[in-house]
């Protein structure tokens, strides 16, 4: 009987295991989702009177105008350009060509608000719609370019070569055969570059060209209800974006496996030097104008009448102290959720999962608003205070952590696992030295990453941060917003200097990749 009950009583444990880490999952989405919950509960307390009041006034309708204006425009010339410049660099046999694939990947490294700071400087009289599109522009088409480029390299060629050998040039074959087969990573590049434009304050706000996130953020100091009233229609605007996105997912059909070999490249001629000048124009634009003009102001003159509130030697602690904890809690509980698919998938884990992508569509003004309505309403000892900051981080930036640690799981046997438990060792033991080892590249890469975004995070930080803490991100903007440039230049440029070195490793990863033999993943 004893023998009987025994395999019993353990496939029971099992089954709890199992259902505790859908219930940690579960626990996880819905602090995740928290922040649309404390909006709703913001909105229901000023009152369908006072929202109607702000929402259908003259200004929010121009800021609505604005906001989806830049979106389409920037959506418009990100996808042209990071579409173009992936298949220049997928297609085309160009000269030095690893050097190519960083530069293109650089601008998406560097702040906007910085870049938009560069450019005021250069031209404070350019146009705000026009400012503000180019800056955008410039900074979201490698979000385009990444996905179509790796997409380009999984396509099947064999379909490319048959379309030229029938006559058609490159043009009608990219029109005809290329672009359906990147169809999907064109939609997905797209929607990150939406999302990016519609969360964007400090490059507008140095731009003068005013949206919903500059006027959320004005209208914080002032009236409250106001901002969070104004935060409905830019999380709807976030979500439509994402659900556009999951449509096209969902109808599109699966891509196409490439054969064991790489695409023929198309031979250097003098014809493309074109390609290669207008590559090289976009590296100036999106890398040399910025790094170019942080250097001149660093030679100018850095006096002024404010006083730096902090050290560029305490900025740049307090930046990677509030990072690296962030990026720590966002994988923290990125681990969690990921490990819910490790051994068996089902539609509630899948919807468990997929929700806590929703941050990824709500901007980080909003995500602010909620945690100080939160902390004023219910936890009043947390408000303005490290704990909140750091929260805030890990819920802005866990969709990054997520797809990171899933990359390792989907890649680590849970067969493994199973031989330790067999084997007489405890299930924690198994995980400490089989599955955690088996995830720690996926683990780094998202702290890497979580940690990378947050030093250039500026409109959470500006609401958050602990009153007397500056970060290089708020050091800089108040130094800007004095227009005292020479001061601002170095925070700025250390900024620049933490971004970058991050955005040239994936650049030279990303290449690293393009040029592994084919034979070997055969």
């Amino acid at each position: 009987m004893a023998s009987a009950v025994l395999p019993h009583a353990r496939a029971h444990r099992r089954w709890l295991r199992r259902q505790a880490i859908v219930l940690v999952g579960a626990a996880i989405a819905v602090v995740l989702l928290a922040p649309l919950l404390l909006l709703a509960l913001d909105a229901n307390s000023a009152g369908w009177p006072e929202l109607s009041q702000v929402l259908f006034r003259q200004r929010s309708l121009m800021l609505l105008t604005n906001t989806v204006v830049l979106a389409v425009l920037v959506l418009l010339f990100a996808t042209v350009i990071g579409v173009g410049a992936a298949w220049a660099t997928e297609r085309c046999a160009l000269p030095a060509r690893r050097a190519w694939t960083v530069l293109l990947v650089l601008p998406v490294a560097m702040p906007d608000f910085v870049v938009g700071w560069a450019w005021h400087s250069i031209a404070p009289l350019m146009n705000p719609l026009l400012g503000a599109t180019l800056v955008m522009t410039l900074g979201t088409y490698p979000l385009v370019y990444l996905p179509v480029a790796a997409a380009l390299r999984r396509a099947d060629p064999a379909m490319e070569d048959t379309s030229r050998s029938l006559g058609k040039g490159a043009i009608a074959t990219f029109a005809r055969v290329s672009l359906p087969l990147i169809s999907r990573a064109v939609v997905g590049g797209g929607v990150l570059v939406v999302l990016t434009v519609i969360s964007e304050y400090g490059a507008f706000e140095v731009l003068r060209y005013q949206t919903f996130t500059t006027e959320i953020f004005n209208e914080f100091g002032f009236e409250p209800s106001a901002a969070g009233a104004l935060s409905v229609p830019l999380v709807l605007f976030g979500l439509l974006a994402l659900a556009v996105e999951g449509v096209t997912v969902s109808r599109g059909g699966r891509p196409r496996s490439a054969p064991p070999r790489r695409p023929a490249l198309a031979r250097w001629r003098p014809g493309t030097g074109p390609i290669v000048a207008g590559l090289l124009a976009l590296a100036g634009l999106g890398v040399g104008v910025p790094v170019g003009t942080l250097c001149y102001w660093i030679a100018q003159s850095r006096e002024t009448t404010l006083p730096a509130a902090a050290t560029l030697g305490q900025a740049t602690w307090a930046t990677v102290t509030y990072s690296a904890w962030g990026a720590l809690l966002a994988v923290a509980a990125a681990l969690p959720v990921a490990l819910m698919t490790l051994r068996r998938r089902s539609r509630v884990r899948a919807i468990i999962e997929r929700s806590t992508f929703v941050t990824q569509a709500v901007p980080g003004v909003v995500i602010a608003l909620s945690l100080v309505f939160f902390t004023t309403r219910y936890a009043f000892g947390l408000y303005q205070t490290s704990i909140s900051l750091v929260i805030a981080y890990a819920i802005m930036h866990f969709p990054l952590a997520l797809v990171c640690v899933n990359a390792s799981v989907a890649q680590a046997p849970a067969q493994l696992a199973d031989v330790g438990v067999s084997l007489g060792r405890h299930p924690a033991l198994v995980f400490l030295r089989v599955t955690l080892p088996l995830l720690a590249p996926g683990l780094l890469a998202g702290f890497c990453l979580v940690f990378l975004t947050a030093i250039t995070e500026l409109t959470a930080t500006l609401i958050l941060a602990p009153i007397g803490v500056q970060t290089l991100a708020t050091q800089f903007w108040a130094f800007q917003s004095e227009v005292a440039n020479g001061a601002a230049a170095p925070y700025a440029l250390v900024i620049v200097a933490i971004a970058v070195l991050p955005g040239a490793l994936l650049g030279l990863w990303f290449d690293r990749e393009a040029r592994q033999p084919i034979a070997s993943s055969a």
